[in-house]
């Protein structure tokens, strides 16, 4: 999945929701249910999601959503081959990045 986000420290949120369609409530579960999810959270609650953030989300959206993992095993996923899974991962991102970046290029012409 790729989702288009611009550069920036913090995201808020309703963004983070709308680039990855799903609800805000949906990220605050997950945010309850996995350790790896720490967003900051300013003086009135608002959370503010890092990049760090951001590309743990993809990673449990890609467990969860795509590959069909349950929570607990989406879990013991994280914690068993986090490293392995989550270099694996990056690759991947990074290959779907470059296909939509061509693909892009090839409307264009």
């Amino acid at each position: 999945m790729h989702i288009d986000l611009p550069e920036k420290r913090y995201y808020g949120i309703g963004e983070v929701a709308k680039a990855f369609e799903v609800n805000t409530s949906l990220i605050r579960f997950w945010e309850k249910e996995f350790d790896v999810l720490k967003p900051k959270k300013n003086a009135k609650g608002n959370r503010k999601f890092t990049p760090e953030d951001i590309t743990n989300l993809k990673f449990i959206y890609h467990l969860v959503k795509e590959r069909g993992f349950t929570l607990e095993g989406a879990k013991i996923h994280l914690k068993e081959e986090k490293q392995k899974s989550l270099d694996t991962f990056e690759i991947i991102s990074k290959l779907e990045d470059i296909k939509a970046q061509l693909l892009k290029i090839k409307e264009q012409l």
